[in-house]
């Protein structure tokens, strides 16, 4: 069976996905800007308050800093910090309405408990967007409180990840590139949301070729024996960093969300794609 942060991730993901791929929640989010990447930009980074750009840049990874200035001119001059978190919850409230399969209130009120009981067991420390989404109020209703719980930890263990990358030497580039060879993200979607000119994805992969860690082409990379190896490292630093609220929470405990979670992970997972940019498994 996967650690325990692994497997966690793969059931709460989906859940937070819901304000980016919700029919429901993405109507709720057009009154924040002129395009999608304009509203992405404004919820997610909502809680960080009003920052400079180059902050959101970091905290974000993987990004190329023009997509996230753009996106952020598109924003509706009314689309405060406060105003952006007020339509995200309110998007996922409408999208937990829309969704079939979802078990009754009592299975998302306990998980609800388990899950804000486990994101306050994150640790901060280096982790700017999951401190920022931690410290946000708890919702009044279970299912927002659920939301906003795997949202915390999905954006701890989001941070954690940057870290990993950073310690193995991946770039944000070159981490996009090993996650497309790994089988992972779509590539073409990932480099077009990403805004990875071609130049520079194919300039990276003939530097990972040189590493032995990919072999060609570049719009079907792969890992090499040593790609999969660094990969592997990456994905279980990652999972090490995000084993905190597992720990804090204890094995039953996390053995019981993780069961309270799936109905409600299998019914989110009908609105996000099933090969997607997050890197979510197949179903």
């Amino acid at each position: 069976m996967p650690a325990p942060a692994r497997r966690l991730w793969v059931l709460y993901e989906p859940v937070h996905a819901l304000t980016y791929f919700a029919p429901a929640a993405l109507a709720a989010a057009a009154e924040l800007g002129a395009s999608f990447w304009a509203r992405y930009v404004a919820q997610r980074a909502a809680p960080l308050g009003d920052v400079p750009t180059a902050v959101v840049v970091a905290a974000f990874g993987g990004f190329a800093p023009d997509r996230i200035a753009d996106a952020r001119a598109g924003i509706a001059p009314d689309a405060t910090p406060t105003r952006a978190l007020a339509v995200r919850l309110a998007g996922v409230d409408a999208a937990f309405g829309d969704l079939a399969g979802l078990p009754d209130a009592a299975v998302v009120a306990e998980a609800a408990e388990l899950a804000w009981e486990a994101a306050r067991a994150c640790d901060d420390a280096g982790r700017v967007l999951g401190a920022a989404n931690r410290a946000l109020p708890r919702p009044d209703a279970p299912h927002l409180a659920l939301w906003q719980a795997t949202t915390t930890l999905r954006e701890h263990r989001g941070d954690s990840h940057l870290a990993a990358l950073a310690v193995h030497g991946l770039g944000s580039v070159a981490s996009h590139v090993v996650k497309v060879a790994a089988g992972e993200s779509p590539g073409r979607d990932l480099r077009l949301g990403r805004r990875v000119p071609d130049a520079t994805w194919s300039a990276e992969i003939a530097r990972l070729v040189e590493r032995g860690l990919v072999t060609g082409p570049d719009d079907e990379p792969a890992l090499t024996a040593e790609g999969a190896a660094l990969h592997a490292a990456v994905e279980d630093a990652t999972d090490r960093a995000a084993a905190g609220p597992w720990e804090a929470l204890g094995p039953e405990r996390t053995e019981r969300l993780a069961t309270l979670l799936e109905p409600v992970a299998a019914a989110a997972r009908t609105v996000v794609p099933e090969f997607n940019p997050i890197g979510l498994p197949r179903p």
